[in-house]
């Protein structure tokens, strides 16, 4: 495998049923979001360019499903099945992160 321009984390973080922060695991389908993006990634050919792993809490459980993209450094919340070709095309190709997905600044920041 080439060394990837980019890594995204996507958090599969699971927690008991009505812990106080949350979780976003089952609770959020966060195992399909990290299934439908890797699958996209490889459907593009972009599977040696960007590295997808499943990762444990990123600390902000309570805004949904956590993307982290690298280098960048840059935090998505609430992310959905319906929101990955929008990050591929206009943040891992297009360079440009989307702003209407961003984890706001007093959560990440």
């Amino acid at each position: 495998m080439a060394k990837p321009e980019k890594h995204v984390f996507i958090c599969t973080q699971q927690r008991p049923q009505g812990h106080p922060r949350g979780s976003c695991g089952a609770d959020r389908d966060a195992f399909s979001v990290f299934a439908a993006f890797s699958m996209e990634l490889d459907q593009r050919g972009l599977f040696n360019k960007v590295q997808v792993t499943s990762t444990g809490c990123m600390g902000p459980c309570n805004q949904g499903v956590s993307v982290l993209v690298y280098p960048e450094g840059v935090m998505y919340r609430g992310i959905t099945q319906a929101d990955i070709p929008t990050v591929i095309d206009q943040h891992l190709v297009g360079g440009k992160p989307v702003e209407s997905l961003l984890m706001p600044a007093e959560h990440w920041g």
